[in-house]
Parts: structure tokens; sequence; C-alpha cells
């Protein structure tokens, strides 16, 4: 089986993208583009470095629930984007647990967290725990573990099966990371908008009924994942039994909205028939 509706992406308004999409247990449903050429992932390197917080988390080197971050703020209120950091700045706006203010600076707390807990720097733990063990080779998170992963849709195949049957984690964490973390948080979708609630799990974004949403419209509610201001999107259907990455050159915008929501219906709609 080769899904023809990833042909979607030729007419994509970008320079180079490549897509893929993956069964749970690892089965490459249909791929188009350059499945090897490495792409800059901006947030979606998020998902990557929650999963090695986590693996850090089941290692015991740290607790879901322990101090990190701004006064107040845990490891679970970083991964979940109710820390109160700012988007860009390492100062809190409001107290941890009221709004969903999607932060870069909380996923480099995070990162310098672990690196502290572990004596590892955060790029090289995340190596280690999750890049090294699925085969990952193109794939590094140097830089800010919020937005500096360099990757391939080739490697986010392997990630995204890893995903939906874990090996590196027990089922149950992967569980939680797919359940929205303080329920019912306000917040905003960058690119999006306001969101009420607007639910997230520990690193991974969870669709529920918002709109409008980056998915398809016949998303199910339970689908989670992370779009990037580098074109770039990784999400997983539970109830289609499928994921999906997408990757490009250009930066997140206009077209991104008008194009990726017909084009995951198109997947879904394929996927069902």
């Amino acid at each position: 089986m080769s899904l023809q509706s990833l042909a979607l992406i030729e007419n994509w308004p970008v320079p180079t993208a490549a897509a893929a999409v993956v069964r749970a247990d690892g089965t490459v449903l249909g791929t188009h583009g350059p499945l090897g050429q490495r792409f800059a992932l901006a947030s979606v390197t998020k998902p990557l470095a929650a999963y090695a917080v986590l693996v850090a988390y089941e290692e015991g080197a740290v607790e879901l629930d322990e101090p990190a971050g701004p006064t107040g703020s845990t490891v679970r209120h970083l991964l979940a984007h109710t820390s109160g950091l700012a988007f860009n700045e390492h100062r809190a706006t409001t107290p941890p647990g009221e709004r969903r203010l999607y932060s870069n600076a909380g996923f480099e707390a995070l990162g310098e967290h672990v690196a502290k807990a572990t004596d590892i720097p955060f790029a090289e733990y995340a190596r280690q725990a999750v890049l090294a063990p699925l085969g990952m080779t193109a794939t590094s998170l140097d830089g800010s573990p919020a937005k500096d992963g360099v990757s391939t849709v080739d490697d986010l195949v392997r990630f995204a099966a890893e995903v939906q049957a874990p090996r590196l984690l027990d089922p149950r964490t992967v569980a939680e990371a797919m359940t929205a973390q303080y329920p019912g948080t306000k917040g905003v979708l960058p690119g999006y908008g306001h969101q009420n609630p607007n639910d997230w799990g520990l690193g991974f974004e969870i669709r529920d009924s918002k709109s409008p949403h980056w998915t398809g419209t016949s998303s199910s509610p339970a689908t989670f994942g992370h779009f990037g201001q580098s074109g770039t999107f990784l999400w997983i259907d539970p109830a289609a039994g499928a994921a999906c990455v997408a990757l490009t050159d250009r930066a997140f915008g206009p077209w991104a909205i008008e194009a990726w929501t017909p084009f995951t219906d198109a997947v879904l709609a394929e996927l069902r028939g």
C-alpha cells in the first residue's frame, strides 16, 4: 500500500517537502519526497526532548513533580507549558498552573534541569536515551531543546513508531504524555489563537476539540503531536492507528494553515478507505 494522498505535498508552495505515514508496528504505509534530507525541526524538537526527559524520569534521575524552573514550578509544569515562563524569556509572567503559556524558555529550563541531574549535556543525553536506541543517526538536538533539532523523515518515522508502541518507555508513561495535564487550562496555540481549553500532555499537544487546528477536521480528538515554525509537523492519531510526519524548508505561515488540514483529511480518508 502506498498512500496516494502524500503526493499532495507537491502542491505545497515550498522549495522542498517530504512526508511519510507509519503504523505502530513500524510498517511505513507511504512516503513522498526526499526522506533522508535533514530539515530544521523548529518546535517538532519538543516531543523528542520531552521523550528524553521521560526516559530520565523512568531512570530515576528526575521526578515529574519535583521543583524545576521558576518558583513553584515542576518538571510536569515545564513539559505541559504551565510553568508561567514567558515564550522566549526566562522570566515568570504568571504563577505555575494558571495558564497555558507556550514557552521555549520552559523547554530550555527542562534541558538544564536534566543535564544537571544526569551530569550529561542534554543533547548528548537525548542522543543516548532516545536517538541512538531508535537508530535516528541523522538527528541531533544540539542547541535549544525547544527548537534547534534537525532530523529527517526517515528518522522521525522511527520515533513515531516508538511513540505508538513504546519500547524505550513504559506504555503507561507514554499514555500519561498524551493525556491532558492541568485540563481546562486556557491559552494560545501559536499561529491559531486563543483556545479554551488549550490541552497539552507532557511535551505533546493534544487536539481534543480545538478549532481552528493544524491537524485535520476529521482527526480524532485523541490525536496528539506537534508542529514547528519551520513548516514541519508530526501527528499521531490513535483512532487511525497511524502517524504522519511532514517536513519542509519554508517557515510556517498562511500557506501551512491552508495546506495542512486538507492534506491530513486526505491521508485519513485514504487510511479509512
